[in-house]
């Protein structure tokens, strides 16, 4: 009991020690109920140590994730660019901050969900922006997928200045894991305060795992998206081939279900790309593609090559050229398809 004393989280998210003993003493880190150990204590715990959140971004992913902190029993206040976004949360119990300021004002943790690194930088340094109005002790995650060297860059400048702790804390799953509560979620940080945050993480996430210093979940998020990103340019290629040969495209994902070229995305981009069905998105590609992007540019920094994403990056660029980047990253089967004319 002594050692989980010792090393259990302190101040507003700090948890009882004989949970903090129960976690490392049956390593749940790796184990599939770790989400649900993290939900039950996360419940347990009196209302009055829990952290209260500030959520930025109600986006696709944003506004999922806030209703489950919100169903979690947390008290989150809520600000976004764009206010009309922030009316489905609002009317779920969310406290709507008339400013950034009063966001932080109210707020113990931060959490960001933004569309990029420019507007994280924005966000959070610009004119009456968080860092304008943060006080030690605070902790920032940030959900959004950003440039690893500009989130060391980032978290740096947080504690140098206003003395708070930076988590970068991006997400894999989608809007259906966000919604089910069911998300990866890859964590740069120091270890105490990713401990710490587990509790706030736990109603979004079924795994949370922590990669190493600040910037190594971003990085871990880039390896994902390289992954995602090249295979969605060879399923477009792959229905494309199927249908031009006289293949029944749309019967691929049941043939190759279960089978080594089986994935999520081919799960979910196969069947929508033969179908022709590119209705309500679940992303964008201009998201998949300023992520391989960023995949180029950390592989410039490391001089480790990546041709293959780099390729996928160029192929979606012209797509996107198109007047496609706010489509369905389904929609690059159509640049496989005979035109009509052709």
């Amino acid at each position: 009991m002594a050692w989980a004393l010792q090393h259990a989280p302190s101040g507003p998210m700090s948890v009882p020690p004989r949970f903090i003993l129960a976690h490392r003493a049956l390593q749940l880190d790796g184990n599939p109920f770790h989400g649900a150990f993290w939900r039950f204590i996360h419940v347990r715990r009196p209302s009055m140590s829990q952290p209260r959140l500030g959520f930025i971004g109600i986006g696709l992913m944003g506004d999922p994730m806030t209703r489950r902190l919100l169903a979690a029993g947390f008290a989150v206040s809520v600000w976004n660019r764009s206010p009309d976004k922030i009316v489905g949360v609002a009317s779920a119990g969310a406290r709507v901050a008339g400013s950034l300021g009063e966001l932080v004002e109210h707020s113990d943790v931060i959490l960001l969900c933004l569309a990029n690194t420019a507007v994280v930088e924005a966000v959070v340094f610009g004119e009456a922006g968080v860092a304008a109005h943060a006080r030690p002790g605070q902790r920032l995650i940030d959900l959004s997928s950003s440039d690893p060297a500009a989130t060391r860059h980032f978290a740096a400048r947080m504690k140098a200045d206003r003395g708070v702790d930076w988590v970068d804390a991006p997400v894999s799953g989608g809007v259906a894991g966000a919604e089910a509560g069911e998300l990866a979620i890859m964590c740069g940080g120091a270890a105490e305060d990713i401990e710490a945050v587990r509790p706030v993480l736990a109603p979004l996430a079924a795994r949370v795992t922590h990669m190493g210093p600040v910037g190594s979940g971003q990085v871990t998020k880039v390896c994902n998206q390289m992954i995602v990103g090249c295979q969605a340019a060879v399923i477009a290629e792959t229905i494309a081939m199927a249908e031009a040969s006289g293949v029944d495209a749309t019967r691929l994902d049941e043939a190759l279900g279960g089978g080594f070229a089986d994935s999520k995305p081919f799960r979910i981009l196969a069947p929508r790309m033969a179908a022709r069905d590119f209705t309500a998105p679940p992303w964008h590609l201009r998201t998949l593609l300023k992520d391989l992007d960023m995949a180029v540019a950390q592989s410039g920094r490391v001089t480790s090559a990546t041709p293959m994403s780099a390729l996928a990056a160029q192929l979606m660029r012209g797509h996107a050229a198109r007047g496609n980047g706010e489509a369905d990253p389904a929609t690059l089967v159509e640049a496989y398809r005979p035109r009509e004319g052709d």
